[in-house]
C-alpha cells in the first residue's frame, strides 16, 4: 500500500504545477503535455509485464526493482534541467506505477486467505483511491511554498519506507507452474505504437495537418499499429488478449474505459491550468479546489458497488456517463468570475459520475465473459482505461495550445478551454451509446 500510494500520488500530484513549469522552460502545452502523457504511457505499456515479471523474479524483487526506480525518477525529476530531463522522469515513475498497481493486487490475494480479502481490498482500496484525491492539493501546496520541484521530493520518504518493508515481508517465491514467456515483440511493438500516435497531433499542430511530417507520421503509426494488433492476434502469449473484443458486452466496456480515462485525465488535466491562468488562483489554490471532488470519488465508489449489486451494470454506467458529460458541459461555461464552490460543484457531480462508473465498468466487463477469460478481461479494460488518459491528454493538451493561438488575447482565452471540456463532453455523451451494450455473462 506504501509503494502503490507513492505511484499514484506521482500520478495527480503534477498537475498544478503545469502553469510554473511552463514558465520556467518556457514552452507550450504541446510540449509539457508529455510529462502527463508520458507518465500515462509508460503505465500503460508496463502494466502487462507484471505477472511475468513477478513469475521470473518473484514479487520481493520486483516490488524492491520498481521502488529503487520510481525513488531514482523521483530525484530526476526534482533536479531537472530542461524538459527532456523532466519527461524521462515521468516516464520511469510512469513505468515504475504501471507495474506496482497489478504486483499489490497480487500480493494482497497471496497473503490474505479467502474469507479475510475482502477487508483487505476494502483498506487497501481506501489508500489508493485516498491519494489521487489529496494529490493535487498536496502538490498546489508544495508548488506554492517551495516550488514546483518539491512535489518529486514528496514520494522519496514513501520509497524509503517501501523498500525495507518490501525487502522483508514480500514473498520471494517465484511462479511454480511454467512460465509463461514475456511478448517481447509485442512489446516493441506497444511502445512504437504509442510514441507514433502521441506524436502525430503534436506533429500535426506544429507543422500543418496536411505537411509531409505528418503523412509520414500517419503511415508510421498506422504501420506499427495494425503490426501490433495482427502480433497480438497471432502470438500464442500476447500481451492483450485482443480476441476477447469479438464479445460485443466486453468491447463495449472496453469503449467505455477509454472514455473513462480521457475524462478523467484529461479534466485533471485541464481544470488546475485553467483555474490558474483564466481564474488567477494560486497553486494552492488549484489544489484545494479538486479537494471536495476527490473524496467524492471515493464515496461515490462505494455507493457504485451497492447500485452495481441491485441493477443492471449498462444502467449504472450510462447514469455515470450522464453525470461527467453535464459536468464537462458546465466547466465548458465557466469563467475568471466562476465562484470556487460552483467550480467545486460541477467538478463534484462529474467524480460522482466516475464513481458510479468504476464498480459498475470492471463487473460488466468481466462478467460478460466465460469465467476462464476474467484475469485477460481485468488487463485489458485497464489497459483501455490508461490508453484513453495518454490519448486525452495528448489530444487536450494539442488542442488547448492550438485554440489559444487562434483566440489570442487573454481576454478570449476562456474560449480555448470551453472548446476542450466541450470535446469532453462529447466524448462522453457518445460513450452512452455503448454503454447501454454492456451485458452481463448468462451461464447455460
Amino acid at each position: 500500500m506504501v509503494g502503490t500510494v507513492a505511484t499514484i500520488l506521482a500520478a495527480t500530484i503534477v498537475n498544478v504545477a503545469f502553469p510554473a513549469m511552463i514558465r520556467e522552460f518556457n514552452v507550450g502545452h504541446d510540449s509539457l503535455q508529455w510529462v502527463a502523457t508520458g507518465f500515462l504511457a509508460a503505465t500503460t505499456t508496463t502494466m502487462v509485464a507484471t505477472t511475468w515479471l513477478v513469475e521470473s523474479f518473484g514479487q520481493r524483487r520486483t516490488f524492491v526493482a520498481t521502488m529503487a526506480v520510481f525513488f531514482f525518477a523521483s530525484l530526476l525529476g526534482a533536479a531537472s534541467w530542461n524538459t527532456e530531463s523532466l519527461i524521462a522522469a515521468r516516464v520511469l515513475q510512469g513505468a515504475a506505477a504501471g507495474v506496482m498497481q497489478p504486483l499489490s493486487m497480487i500480493a494482497v490475494f497471496e497473503v490474505f486467505p479467502i474469507e479475510e480479502r475482502g477487508r483487505a481490498m476494502g483498506i487497501f482500496g481506501f489508500g489508493v483511491v485516498l491519494a489521487p484525491a489529496i494529490g493535487p492539493a498536496l502538490g498546489g501546496l508544495l508548488t506554492q511554498a517551495f516550488g514546483w520541484r518539491a512535489i518529486f521530493l514528496l514520494s522519496v520518504p514513501f520509497c524509503v519506507a517501501a523498500l525495507p518493508l518490501g525487502w522483508r515481508w514480500l514473498s520471494d517465491a517465484r511462479g511454480s507452474g511454467p512460465r509463461r514467456p514475456l511478448d517481447w515483440a509485442g512489446s516493441v511493438l506497444l511502445i512504437g505504437a504509442l510514441v507514433a500516435l502521441l506524436n502525430l497531433p503534436v506533429v500535426g499542430h506544429r507543422s500543418g495537418w496536411l505537411s509531409a511530417p505528418v503523412l509520414a507520421y500517419a503511415i508510421i503509426a498506422l504501420a506499427v499499429t495494425g503490426g501490433f494488433v495482427a502480433w497480438q492476434l497471432r502470438a500464442k502469449a500476447p500481451l492483450l488478449a485482443l480476441g476477447l473484443l469479438a464479445n460485443r458486452g466486453f468491447r463495449a466496456a472496453s469503449l467505455v474505459a477509454f472514455a473513462y480515462g480521457l475524462g478523467l485525465f484529461g479534466s485533471t488535466y485541464l481544470v488546475p491550468v485553467f483555474v490558474q491562468d483564466i481564474a488567477a488562483y494560486g497553486p494552492a489554490e488549484a489544489g484545494n479546489l479538486l479537494l471536495a471532488p476527490g473524496f467524492a470519488l471515493a464515496l461515490a465508489i462505494a455507493l457504485g458497488g451497492r447500485l452495481t449489486d441491485r441493477m443492471s451494470p449498462r444502467h449504472v454506467v450510462a447514469g455515470g456517463l450522464a453525470c461527467f458529460a453535464l459536468s464537462s458541459l458546465l466547466l465548458a461555461f465557466a469563467t475568471g468570475a466562476t465562484a470556487f464552490w460552483l467550480l467545486a460543484l460541477w467538478l463534484t457531480i462529474g467524480r460522482v459520475g466516475l464513481g458510479f462508473i468504476i464498480p459498475a465498468l470492471n463487473v460488466g466487463a468481466v462478467e460478460s465473459l466465460p469465467p476462464e477469460y476474467l484475469g485477460h478481461a481485468s488487463v485489458a479494460v485497464n489497459f483501455a482505461r490508461q490508453l484513453g488518459g495518454a490519448i486525452g491528454v495528448n489530444l487536450l493538451a494539442v488542442l488547448l495550445e492550438w485554440r489559444l493561438s487562434v483566440y489570442g488575447t487573454a481576454g478570449e482565452a476562456t474560449l480555448a478551454f470551453r472548446d476542450c471540456f466541450l470535446v469532453v463532453t462529447i466524448a462522453f455523451a457518445a460513450a452512452l451509446i455503448p454503454a447501454l451494450s454492456i451485458r452481463k455473462h448468462r451461464a447455460a
